[in-house]
């Protein structure tokens, strides 16, 4: 008994736990007492009313209520019993619990006491000091985290939109930066690949290969220093290309770049088709087409010769277009053993070989291969051209022997 008045004084939420538990034993006690009174009251006015009526001896349905109405109160004293014991265990668990917590060290009591916290972790509101908030007695009494008590920010929503103009322009800043710099960097690269002096074509470094003494390199590096101070970039090797092709001499140009600065030319350049002997004694190159070429004193031995009155009135007639044709075509071989060529009309080119031993006639410059082929055949077969000097090819397919 010493212990629970000291538990008591230590604890007054024990006491007031304790005063609560026996105001609802009374209160529960109280109410079993008016129900049993009441049953009993009306047993015993059904019973006088009965007693008046019946007699001493009440019949057999009066006596099956007597029983019905035992039954009931039975079964309010039970349920009377049962109130009562629950009432009893809670006591008890309240006993053993205000005795257990006596155990404690005083401050704890104290501290649990002031803040309104049990053991558990349980805080009562009711006990808690209006004057601390309620983030500094979660801390205090252990509690962590965020739960339902933790205070909801207040937003100024001038503030927050303040806040968001600031963010979008700084965005909007940021991606102008970006634009601005990706410009400026564009630009630059531009200005570096197309007219800064790393990648402009120098005349230094212009290389060609495959000319002879008919097609000079100079007339080739002529027609590439046309782009000079050009980014390699920006030159057109198409355009080179046609425009070394369209000299005289010259078969087919290929061009190629050569990073950072420089080109390489290679050029298929032909020997003269023939060249034009005119009146006067004069030598002059021509190619295939014609066109004149520069002769740059090179030697003109076993290379064809046209006797013309002009070299204009010779590259402009037909029978000597159609004779050039011709020679431009046969073997290196065979052209070298050419001693005259005659070109009366163009369909009646002639030329003789072997120092006038063999006289061929062409025709014109049609199916060159054919006539080539049956030539050949012809003059190399003694057996065919026995002592014949003249064959005539005009028809390929009807050679004629003289």
């Amino acid at each position: 008994m010493t212990r629970r008045i000291a538990s008591n004084a230590d604890h007054p939420h024990a006491g007031a736990q304790e005063d609560d538990a026996h105001i609802g034993r009374r209160a529960v006690s109280s109410q079993v007492s008016e129900v049993s009174e009441g049953l009993e009251s009306r047993d015993k006015g059904k019973d006088s009313v009965v007693g008046k009526s019946d007699g001493p001896q009440a019949p057999a349905g009066k006596r099956k209520k007597d029983g019905k109405g035992r039954k009931k109160r039975s079964a309010a004293s039970a349920s009377a019993g049962r109130i009562a014991r629950s009432a009893s265990s809670k006591k008890a668990r309240r006993d053993v619990s205000s005795e257990g917590s006596s155990n404690e060290g005083a401050s704890s009591g104290s501290v649990q006491a002031e803040s309104g916290s049990s053991a558990d972790g349980f805080v009562d509101a009711r006990v808690m000091r209006s004057n601390e908030d309620v983030d500094s007695r979660l801390s205090r009494d252990g509690v962590s985290g965020e739960g339902v008590f933790t205070r909801p920010k207040v937003i100024d929503f001038g503030a927050r939109l303040k806040e968001r103009r600031k963010a979008n322009a700084r965005v909007v800043f940021k991606r102008a930066v970006i634009a601005v710099l990706s410009v400026a960097v564009l630009l630059a690269l531009f200005w570096f690949l197309l007219f800064s002096p790393v990648f402009l074509l120098q005349e230094s470094s212009i290389r060609v290969s495959g000319t002879n003494n008919w097609v000079p390199a100079s007339k080739i590096t002529a027609i590439a220093k046309r782009q000079l101070g050009t980014s390699l970039f920006l030159v057109s090797t198409g355009d080179m290309e046609k425009q070394i092709g369209e000299l005289p001499g010259v078969t087919s140009a290929t061009v190629n770049k050569e990073f950072p600065k420089g080109v390489s030319i290679v050029v298929n350049a032909q020997r003269p088709a023939a060249v034009l002997k005119d009146a006067k004694g004069g030598l002059t190159a021509v190619d295939k087409e014609a066109r004149v070429l520069n002769a740059v004193g090179a030697s003109v031995d076993g290379i064809p010769v046209i006797n013309v009155t002009s070299v204009g009135k010779g590259t402009d007639d037909a029978a000597v277009q159609q004779a050039l044709k011709v020679l431009a075509v046969l073997p290196e071989s065979m052209r070298q053993q050419i001693t005259k060529v005659s070109a009366s009309t163009q369909d009646s080119i002639t030329t003789e070989i072997s120092s006038g031993k063999y006289t061929i006639v062409w025709g014109d410059s049609s199916q060159m291969d054919l006539k080539k082929a049956v030539v050949d055949k012809i003059i190399n077969d003694a057996s065919k051209i026995g002592d014949k000097h003249q064959v005539d090819v005009s028809a390929p397919l009807r050679p004629i022997i003289k």
